[in-house]
């Protein structure tokens, strides 16, 4: 069986605890939180540190902007993205938010943000809300391709989330088990669309711990119907598969952190996250040790393709992006 982990850890610098689960070869990536970043020379301290035991570990963030920007000390604020909507030139405002989110988080030593959000603004999920781009499908998608485009500049690939989409759901995945009552064929002409359009320019794609009853009676994360059938084989997607947090509760319908791997990568996942519990990390790691899981080599393609230098922010480019968004408040 093909597959990874991405796990976390707990402060601002490696324990030796932490650096005995980086080197188990199935981990494959990490992702930063919040708790772990104090300033940009920290962090791109912290990834040199990840480097030196691991060179080829995918590092994450989530850096969607608005609410959701966990890089926040000595870097730009980045508006929610659902605000963007409202400007004449929002797709220009789009890809400049795309550029500057990713040339700040490459310049750190990490190769990731799990962006864009291509869930659509029902006006029904208060965990997605602004996080979408637009309600309309067609208009998100237009936003969200820009800010692609931003993003693919600066040398990021692109993570599309939350598939096949979150906004209608109105339970918060992170503390409950979410569900969406409409059918496979309202979905398709509502909220599969962005990551129909886009799934050229997606190296990744992120799905839901959402159950669509009329679908599957597993959250789409879980479900081969949907990762096979629907996202590779109906939108003929060919990139990377992260799992979202196995740690939250909408998880939690499979079992324990080993159930919860081996369900993932059994259903195609190329990479499941075990984030904010050590211990599940450590029992997900145990079982696909069991398995005898290999890394996808699908996983290369999200590493960063340039580092920008320290003195980005004395660029042409870095000046006229801040100065769209300054203008734009």
């Amino acid at each position: 069986m093909q597959g990874s982990l991405m796990v976390d850890i707990d402060g601002h610098w490696l324990t030796a605890e932490d650096r005995h689960l980086l080197r188990q070869p199935q981990v494959a990536g990490l992702i930063i939180f919040a708790r772990n970043i104090d300033s940009p020379r920290q962090v791109r301290e912290l990834c040199a540190s990840i480097r030196a035991i691991r060179p080829d570990l995918i590092l994450a963030v989530d850096q969607e902007g608005g609410r959701v920007q966990r890089l926040r000390q000595g870097f730009v604020r980045l508006p929610a993205m659902r605000s963007l909507a409202e400007h004449d030139n929002a797709e220009y405002l789009a890809e400049q938010c795309g550029w500057l989110m990713a040339t700040e988080v490459l310049a750190v030593g990490l190769d990731l943000s799990f962006a864009p959000v291509l869930d659509l603004d029902h006006q029904r999920s208060a965990v997605v809300g602004t996080r979408a781009f637009e309600g309309d499908p067609l208009r998100a998608t237009a936003l969200a391709g820009a800010f692609i485009r931003g993003m693919h500049a600066a040398g990021m690939a692109a993570c599309g989330k939350h598939f096949p989409g979150h906004g209608w759901a109105e339970a918060d995945s992170h503390v409950a088990i979410p569900t969406d009552e409409r059918s496979l064929e309202q979905l398709r002409q509502a909220d599969l669309l962005p990551f129909k359009h886009l799934s050229s320019q997606l190296a990744a794609v992120m799905p839901a711990h959402v159950i669509y009853p009329q679908v599957d009676n597993q959250p789409a994360g879980f479900s081969r119907r949907w990762l096979q059938d629907i996202l590779r084989g109906e939108l003929g997607f060919t990139g990377v598969i992260f799992s979202d947090d196995l740690s939250m509760a909408g998880a939690h319908v499979v079992g324990d952190a080993a159930s919860r791997i081996e369900a993932a990568l059994s259903a195609g996942c190329d990479m499941g996250l075990v984030c904010n519990d050590r211990a599940a990390a450590e029992l997900a790691l145990s079982a696909a040790q069991r398995l005898h899981i290999q890394p996808s080599p699908r996983i290369a393609s999200m590493r960063g393709r340039s580092y920008p230098r320290t003195d980005y922010r004395e660029q042409p480019r870095w000046l006229q992006a801040l100065e769209a968004l300054r203008r734009a408040q």
